[in-house]
């Protein structure tokens, strides 16, 4: 949730950067935080998810026109789609803008798939996070049911799912419970602020697929409020998570940790970006994580550095600290990239505004991020949303959604 203090001090230039970039595309510079999805007036609802199957089919997870959840796979790579499937939701309408979007998420044996996804509750920027299963690799999926035991209406948002190598289903959020409990104390004691930074995230781990979970588990506390979780195999067999942090003095870099089994400590915090960049706001602008060939991860990220705001990619340790130089995009109007890797091939994709249309560019390398290219890959005057990465061996695709079309292109 965007601290208010922020709107009555000086704008700074990202923040500026942030909100006409919104505005171009048709977004909003507060994306993700309305109210329960389907209010009147609302804009197209049109973030997806992408991932390729076990068996190479390309799956997408999105709302359609009446904020229904639907998945919908392609075999030859979005040239022709199969039916929706639309699971058993009711009335219940997904949260489907911006940093949040439907998830699935499939195990090694291609038959249990995961739908992840927030539904925003009634009171503003609160929402839990819900899940649906199938058994038969997506054709049919069971009724919804969320994944934390905290109920409280209050942040539980932008989630993220994946299982690991070792068949282990993670979940991961950003939650505001520890918040809340440092406001009602602070309130107990008098005091009109309380002492507590951002959010937290929070998850839950299953060990059977998502029939069952372990009971909630906090990961790190003072995360920023609004921004996706990106998350990436570890060398282990886990995971490791990126996202944005409030560190002291309320530089929102990125911290990284490593996400293992339900008994696992409560790692260290690695702090993964150094912009220094601060702010009392959140950016709306999480970050993009993969492993790179031979160790260590390629990441990109938003943020503001000696005053330049920008999206940037650099390397990272297999520990998540910085190695190496730090790039920034070669767009200054870059804004929510991913990232993907296949061996030495290394792809970003984002999209900007160039005054009158959305473009969709990548920046792919073949030496492992030594050297980059820029490609254009489209351009759209609807209304579009951010772009996705998809890696199937060694063909990756991005994946963009507008309000005419889901497109896959190819990035070669």
């Amino acid at each position: 949730m965007v601290n208010r203090s922020f709107l009555r001090a000086p704008l700074r230039a990202a923040a500026l950067l942030v909100a006409f970039v919104a505005v171009a595309t048709g977004a909003s510079a507060h994306e993700g935080h309305g109210r329960a999805a389907g209010a009147g007036g609302a804009r197209p609802a049109l973030a997806v998810s992408a991932v390729f199957a076990p068996d190479g089919r390309l799956w997408v997870a999105g709302v359609d026109e009446r904020r229904r959840l639907f998945v919908q796979s392609s075999g030859d790579e979005g040239r022709s789609w199969g039916p929706r499937t639309l699971p058993p939701l009711g009335t219940e309408q997904p949260a489907a803008e911006g940093e949040q979007r439907p998830k699935l998420a499939f195990a090694a044996d291609g038959r249990t798939v995961v739908l992840a996804w927030t539904r925003p509750l009634a009171k503003p920027y609160t929402g839990e996070i819900r899940m649906s299963r199938s058994e038969d690799g997506g054709r049919t999926f069971g009724e919804p049911f969320t994944v934390h035991r905290d109920r409280q209406q209050i942040t539980h948002r932008f989630e993220s799912v994946a299982f690991d190598a070792r068949g282990r289903l993670h979940v991961l959020w950003v939650d505001k419970r520890d918040a809340e409990l440092a406001r009602a104390a602070a309130a107990a004691a008098g005091r009109t602020k309380a002492d507590w930074r951002g959010a937290a995230i929070w998850r839950v781990v299953s060990e059977d697929g998502g029939r069952s979970f372990s009971p909630d588990l906090r990961l790190a506390d003072h995360s920023c409020e609004c921004c996706r979780i990106a998350l990436a195999p570890a060398p282990d067999g886990g995971l490791v998570a990126l996202w944005r942090h409030v560190f002291e003095g309320s530089e929102r870099d990125h911290a990284f940790a490593t996400v293992g089994d339900a008994a696992a400590p409560v790692p260290a915090i690695v702090r993964a970006s150094r912009d220094r960049w601060a702010i009392d706001a959140c950016p709306h602008h999480g970050p993009g994580l993969v492993p790179a060939d031979g160790g260590g991860y390629h990441a990109v990220w938003f943020g503001e550095r000696d005053g330049v705001a920008a999206v940037r990619y650099g390397r990272l340790g297999a520990d998540g600290v910085p190695a190496g130089e730090v790039r920034a995009l070669p767009d200054a109007g870059a804004e929510h990239a991913d990232v993907v890797a296949a061996g030495r091939r290394v792809a970003v994709v984002w999209r900007s505004y160039d005054g009158s249309a959305t473009r969709l560019r990548a920046w792919v390398s073949d030496d492992g991020g030594g050297r980059f290219v820029l490609r254009e890959l489209g351009r759209s005057a609807a209304a579009n949303d951010h772009p996705r990465l998809a890696r199937r061996d060694d063909r990756l695709v991005a994946v963009w959604r507008t309000d005419q079309e889901i497109r896959v292109v190819p990035i070669e």
